[in-house]
């Protein structure tokens, strides 16, 4: 036998075609063989039924698994539908399941209409689609609350989001964008121009360019467009022309806050005051700044319907806030010509810079753009993000940056100075928990917040010190100030960047301050995290601080940097 593979091995050295030849025909044959096994029996499987109506036709033969990749085309095309899950505000409006459209051409306009029209009929005992509308940036079709997402939207996460805060109606647009409102305050569009697939969800449809998908909620508890979740905004003196003030009043017998509220979200306003036995609706303007508080036992009077709930007076106003978006102040654009100077929006790690730009976009109506690339943030709305910070196209440049070189690369600055207490616990939670998200207990336990405490705690104040050294014209805006009186405040910021302050977008601002970024304040840590080490250096950096702004003539740090 070894003579004989001694032999072959000589005469293939000798002619290789031969072997290579040899070696061909073995593996078709082989090929071959395997085919024929997979396709000529079928397995027995245990438990397993199958039918005419389990493939495309009644002759298809179960495909085995080692045939997954052949059979995958065509067994998803048989599967059957299988519904999302869903929301516990939705009432069924129909008991007959969907039927499923039919496949098409995927890769045409008119194939993803139809998919999306598809998926529409399968949620019909959850929402209702009405249809595709028009839509103007000026003027919103739905005028509820709003929010984006460039990288997730969903229809059932818009949908969810609207339901959840009591609204009629969801929509979206441009594949990522998602809007609620009480009313559809627009004309019909063609189905083909909803155009555009959803960013998280491509098989199903998220209206197009300046073009609405619409859903009608069918809300489970009418009790869920109740104003649970519209704002008090306190009590306000009778302004003096209130018919131009607040243009929109019904006089209501049986007052409530339940019925006022209603009442005004339904006519679409944002601000709702009750007066007694009157209800007034309308917007913040100049002449109802409602910058002026009264002592709230000047509307105590109780409401017709409801005896244990305050209605105000015809002199004392009771206002709340309605979920109604004031869309005076929605409105973002890049800029129409190259900006000739570049406007940093300078601060340290979580000095709130991202609501800053928020604010600064909303008072404007500019985009802001970044030193950096944040994609989390850009998927969000801040479009300025993916431009080069030196593109021109934005109002400012928000920047963390604090070397000599860097800071003299802008022809001006807003410096953001925050607590430095506040300020590195907010960058902890947002270097281990996202942008809105908390770092967990064993970080704050852990080597890591120690760690990030004795590296960040120095650069708080070497990036103060920086910018008030090598900028070449800073405008110092306190965090704290910020808050507490934001219209000021913006005014401030909005004149350096060379914009007129109009001051009834300034007004619209203060109703949507918060934004999307707004860390909840109810997962608060239950001990402090500061040793008394720690409370030393910080506390000789606040000083340090303090000193160098008294020395150029500006206010020092607030009072309440320093711990009581």
């Amino acid at each position: 036998m070894a003579k004989l593979l001694v032999k072959l091995q000589r005469y293939f050295r000798r002619k290789p075609v031969r072997f290579f030849t040899l070696l061909a025909l073995y593996l078709a044959a082989g090929s071959l063989v395997f085919l024929h096994s997979g396709f000529a029996g079928e397995p027995t499987v245990p438990g397993s039924q199958r039918g005419p109506g389990a493939s495309e036709g009644p002759g298809l033969p179960y495909l085995g698994v080692m045939q997954l990749s052949r059979g995958f085309k065509a067994a998803v095309a048989t599967m059957p539908e299988v519904g999302r899950r869903h929301g516990p505000w939705f009432k069924s409006t129909s008991k007959e399941p969907a039927e499923r459209g039919k496949a098409g051409d995927y890769g045409s306009t008119r194939s993803r209409a139809l998919r999306g029209r598809s998926g529409r009929e399968k949620e019909e005992d959850r929402a209702r689609y009405i249809g595709c509308y028009v839509d103007n940036t000026r003027r919103r079709t739905l005028r509820g609350v709003s929010f984006f997402d460039y990288k997730k939207m969903t229809v059932f996460r818009c949908q969810d989001n609207c339901a959840e805060r009591g609204y009629l109606y969801a929509g979206l647009e441009f594949g990522a964008e998602c809007y609620c409102g009480h009313k559809v305050q627009a004309s019909n569009a063609s189905e083909s121009e909803c155009n555009m697939e959803c960013k998280g969800e491509r098989s199903n449809t998220c209206g197009g360019v300046n073009r609405l998908s619409i859903y009608r909620l069918e809300l489970a508890q009418e009790s869920a467009r109740r104003y649970g979740s519209a704002i008090f905004r306190g009590c306000f003196r009778r302004p003096d022309n209130i018919s131009i003030a607040l243009p929109v009043s019904q006089l209501m017998l049986n007052m409530s806050v339940d019925k006022c509220v209603d009442f005004c979200t339904e006519k679409e306003y944002p601000l709702s005051a009750l007066a007694g036995t009157a209800c007034h609706c309308g917007f913040p303007t100049t002449l109802f700044t409602l910058h002026e508080r009264e002592d709230e036992q000047l509307c105590a009077q109780k409401c017709a319907a409801e005896e244990f709930e305050s209605c105000g007076t015809a002199e004392y106003l009771l206002v709340y806030q309605t979920q109604v978006q004031d869309n005076r102040c929605m409105d973002r654009r890049f800029l129409p010509t190259r900006a000739k100077q570049l406007v940093a929006l300078a601060s340290f790690p979580g000095a709130g810079n991202t609501w800053a730009r928020h604010l600064i976009e909303l008072a404007t109506g500019f985009y802001t753009g970044s030193y950096y690339f944040d994609g989390s943030l850009y998927n969000k709305g801040f479009k300025g993000e993916r431009d080069h910070w030196r593109s021109g196209r934005t109002i400012c440049i928000k920047t963390h940056e604090s070397g000599q070189k860097e800071i003299e690369s802008f022809d001006s600055a807003i410096l953001l100075i925050r607590n430095p207490y506040k300020a590195l616990m907010a960058e902890f939670n947002r270097k281990y928990g996202g942008h809105i998200g908390f770092a967990a207990h064993a970080h704050w336990k852990g080597k890591e917040w120690p760690e990030f405490v004795a590296n960040y705690a120095p650069w708080w104040a070497t990036h103060t010190l920086d910018w008030l050294r090598y900028g070449k014209k800073v405008l110092v805006v306190h965090f704290e100030d910020l808050k507490r009186d934001l219209f000021v405040q913006l005014q401030r910021m909005v004149g350096l960047l060379g914009i007129a302050a109009c001051e009834d977008r300034l007004l619209c601002v203060e109703g949507q301050k918060d934004g999307n970024f707004k860390r909840s304040g109810l997962r608060k840590l239950e001990y402090d995290p500061y040793t008394p080490e720690m409370r030393k250096m910080i506390s000789g950096y606040i000083r340090t601080v303090d000193t160098a702004l008294k020395l150029r003539n500006l206010s020092g740090v607030p009072d309440d940097y320093y711990p009581r």
